[in-house]
């Protein structure tokens, strides 16, 4: 992905991260925790403009959840509230067995997407998301097996290596989708010049997502747009729509993010488009 691609006004596709797994209603009040929540959070997303929906499940009293109920209760909301949005499952979690680690991959039917987190980041003072390559290469095996593409989160310039070494001990369908992740701690440090590194080593042919947490959500989607990339902005990565001015919901978000990708002159993709170009099938009725 490139400048010459932003030029060529390939659409852009925005992804709504709704609820994540960590923060709930205590940061924001409108982040969304029930089924019902998120289903309506999904088609209000979409439509704004998302063509797809990044989802974590959560427990009645809003701690995080792997179990596939409860991704299977989200996703039947989703379907009955929203159009013909792509749904994304998380497989990322912190100090969770391995075997939950897949429950998101089994619902009926399967998510067309779904997270890996492609190597070990730090979570709070004392807990580390291992993400060994045993785990990746488990979780993508299963992906594979049940038609749901991969979408690899890199979180710092070493994960990035972890997809190459990935690519090097399985055969990845085209195009590979890496989303860039830019932060605190272990991501990677949220600097222009590291963007433009992170996407110049990306293995040929892939696409890119870039994703900034916090008050780096809008200028590195921007710059994802600007370099023909695609864009992740929702309540999981910032719960803010301005400083001090908590957002509204993850609509205003994609409402935001959509402006841009407008004022800039690129289209933003509908979830068919989305899915020619993630080469996904045709969707749900």
């Amino acid at each position: 992905m490139s400048y010459e691609q932003f030029l060529a006004d390939e659409p852009v596709i925005v992804t709504a991260a709704l609820t994540g797994g960590v923060h709930g209603k205590e940061a924001n009040p409108n982040v969304p925790e029930t089924p019902e929540e998120i289903g309506e959070a999904a088609a209000a997303a979409e439509e704004a403009g998302a063509s797809v929906v990044h989802v974590h499940a959560r427990k009645p009293n809003g701690k995080r959840s792997f179990a596939t109920e409860d991704f299977q209760a989200i996703d039947d909301e989703i379907r009955a509230r929203a159009d013909d949005v792509i749904i994304q499952h998380s497989t990322g979690g912190t100090g969770a067995p391995d075997d939950l680690r897949h429950e998101p991959l089994r619902t009926d039917p399967a998510p067309e997407m779904a997270s890996l987190d492609m190597g070990p980041l730090n979570r709070y003072d004392h807990l580390t998301s291992e993400n060994t390559r045993g785990l990746v290469d488990s979780l993508y095996d299963e992906m594979e097996s049940r038609g749901i593409k991969p979408e690899l989160e890199v979180f710092n310039d070493g994960h990035l290596n972890e997809v190459h070494g990935l690519l090097e001990r399985r055969d990845l369908a085209d195009p590979v989708y890496a989303t860039l992740i830019f932060g605190p701690g272990t991501l990677t440090r949220p600097r222009p010049r590291n963007f433009l590194n992170l996407i110049s080593n990306l293995p040929e042919g892939a696409t890119f997502n870039t994703l900034g947490f916090g008050p780096h959500q809008l200028p590195f989607a921007t710059m994802g747009i600007m370099f023909g990339g695609h864009v992740r902005v929702g309540l999981e990565d910032n719960v803010y729509y301005e400083r001090g001015e908590l957002a509204e919901s993850n609509a205003q978000l994609v409402e935001r993010v959509v402006g841009v990708a407008e004022t800039l002159g690129r289209p933003v993709a509908s979830p068919a488009e989305a899915r020619d170009i993630l080469g996904l099938s045709d969707g749900y009725a």
